[in-house]
């Protein structure tokens, strides 16, 4: 299949070729050494210039402004942008000028990777600089990248913003809005932050199987697939607490995985079918000991991200310093409803929720009817973190009944700004329980539930070895690095979230005769094409006052001796 290219691309294409004929290679195989960066060059030259007698330095062309034998360009690099001068008798001493004169001003574009060896100077205006002695090509763009503007005050014009291209093209976003990274930077101190807590109170980080034959340790559907050789239905892993348990019982003090999770589910601005969670299960604790660990192990996490523990989150400042309000799941109920569910049967539970509009179906037992009276009417109530603690046996099968409540399990969930990041359990260590609990999620999925849990013999034979007393933690990694980067939504904290399937139509390039019918002289074409505008569409929708700026911009830039339009034609050709 033939792919259709704009005038852009098929210029760069050219470029590249003669590029290759001029015995460039513009993708080189050699690894080029860099020793300095740019924001270390912005931030520390002035302090010590010495040390930038002799930089090298690689990264994207952003900018650039030709000036005869004389030119600047940005080059950005993972840490931001440095301006570079760049001279054509510095990298050119001899008579040959090609590099500067053929290969600089006409076969480079925005985009392309560059590596510079030079010194660091200051310009007559005052802005840091690298100086070029030597200019090495790296890797030739032939796509243009999107142009974003951007003004002295910090204001962005046509900036890449459409949050559906973004997520697609993550590698252009990441190019072309390079604040995002730091999103990203602290995810990542998010994590290793957790890891070095973790390790500090000598607890193992481990890996447990992805691919599972029982889907267990969590309510919700699955992701089905099969292994061929071995003949049989496996799955991804909704959870992978049975497995980290069956470590406590093999004799660990404590271990931990941050791994990923896959749940065949909806998608939303909290939910991706693959995210990010850890888990950790210490031996010979409780579900209170754990309230006191979150508190701990949270506020380090704030204070390594931001410096303190209260985390500008939307409009509210949430303080993640202890100790956390606590309400158990039936008085948190009764706070923001005044309806006392503690001692409902099936029957009544159906009847307060038609009273509350919230929908139901023969499916949900007890518990979820429960459940979904508190996430409708006081989830978005818990702002600063809460925890909420003394679930109903029939919610949860994997935790310890409670040792002085009848029906209820010692477990919590921490809720932050009305989304839960954390769910906790006294662990259930009695075989024969854990048994009977089960075989209630089997009645669960006989009545349609596909989100009960399925009955796993190979653990409960673990647990008939005995498992101490233990306490178990899962914290959805993606929502918190929500809360610790102050963004609403998951996609913008996943480097490639999913999305469906993309709509790829055949792209339908106007020709000359196309555009000379709206009115536009045939020379202009060429130039409308080689801005990117490839379709009479494209052309309708330019901002009238802004492309005649530009037309008269690339008149200049390509010496071209053709009349310029007025504004009043470039009107006529948008409307």
């Amino acid at each position: 299949m033939s792919i259709a290219l704009s005038e852009q691309e098929l210029f760069r294409r050219k470029s590249l070729q003669e590029l290759r004929a001029l015995g460039i290679n513009p993708y080189p195989a050699e690894a080029y050494d860099v020793n300095a960066w740019a924001q270390d060059i912005n931030d520390k030259f002035e302090a010590s210039p010495d040390k930038y007698k002799q930089v090298t330095v690689a990264g994207r062309i952003m900018t650039r402004r030709i000036m005869g034998s004389a030119s600047f360009f940005e080059l950005q690099d993972s840490t931001g942008r440095v301006q570079v001068y760049i001279k054509r008798d510095d990298i050119c001493p001899g008579e040959d000028k090609t590099l500067y004169n053929t290969v600089f001003k006409k076969l480079l574009d925005i985009g392309d990777y560059v590596g510079v060896k030079g010194f660091v100077f200051i310009t007559q205006t005052g802005e840091i600089s690298v100086h070029t002695e030597e200019l090495t090509i790296l890797a030739k763009s032939l796509k243009p990248l999107p142009v974003v503007k951007r003004e002295e005050d910090g204001t962005i014009h046509d900036g890449f913003t459409d949050p559906e291209m973004r997520y697609r093209q993550r590698y252009v976003d990441l190019t072309v809005n390079p604040d995002y990274r730091n999103i990203f930077i602290n995810r990542s101190k998010v994590i290793s932050t957790m890891r070095n807590y973790f390790n500090a109170q000598g607890w193992l980080e481990v890996e447990t199987p992805i691919l599972q034959a029982v889907h267990g340790g969590a309510a919700a559907r699955p992701f089905n697939t099969h292994h061929n050789t071995l003949d049989m239905p496996l799955f991804l892993r909704i959870a992978n607490e049975l497995y980290l348990k069956r470590l406590i019982v093999a004799g660990f003090d404590g271990v931990y995985e941050f791994g990923k999770m896959f749940r065949n589910e909806g998608m939303d601005r909290t939910h991706n079918p693959e995210f990010t969670s850890m888990e950790i299960y210490v031996a010979y604790k409780d579900y209170i000991w754990m309230m006191a660990m979150v508190e701990e192990c949270l506020e380090t996490v704030a204070k390594a991200v931001h410096g303190n523990p209260v985390v500008q989150v939307g409009k509210h400042e949430i303080n993640f310093a202890g100790p956390y309000e606590k309400l158990s799941m039936y008085d948190s109920i009764l706070k923001y409803t005044d309806i006392d569910v503690s001692a409902m049967d099936e029957a009544a539970l159906l009847k307060v929720c038609a009273d509350l509009g919230i929908e139901t179906n023969a499916t949900m037992g007890k518990g979820k009817l429960v459940d979904e009276i508190f996430s409708e009417k006081v989830e978005a109530h818990l702002i600063q973190p809460t925890y909420i603690t003394d679930y109903p046996i029939e919610m949860t099968p994997l935790a310890k009944k409670h040792r002085t409540k009848d029906g209820l399990v010692e477990r919590f969930e921490l809720f932050v700004n009305g989304k839960e990041i954390a769910n906790a359990y006294s662990e259930l260590n009695d075989p024969i329980d854990q048994r009977e609990r089960l075989e209630e999620q089997l009645i669960l999925a006989g009545r349609g539930d596909d989100e009960a849990m399925a009955m796993d013999d190979d653990f409960l034979r673990a647990l008939e070895y005995g498992m101490p007393p233990t306490s178990g933690l899962g914290i959805g990694i993606d929502r918190l690095v929500m809360l610790m980067t102050n963004q609403s939504t998951i996609q913008e904290v996943l480097f490639f979230p999913q999305m469906r399937p993309e709509k790829k139509e055949q792209a339908k390039i106007s020709t000359i005769e196309d555009f000379v019918a709206e009115g536009v002289p045939a020379p202009w074409v060429l130039v409308l094409k080689n801005m990117g505008i490839n379709t009479v569409e494209q052309l309708k929708a330019q901002n009238p006052n802004k492309l005649f700026n530009d037309l008269g911009g690339m008149r200049k830039k390509m010496k071209l001796d053709i009349p310029m339009p007025t504004k009043e034609e470039v009107i006529a050709w948008c409307s």
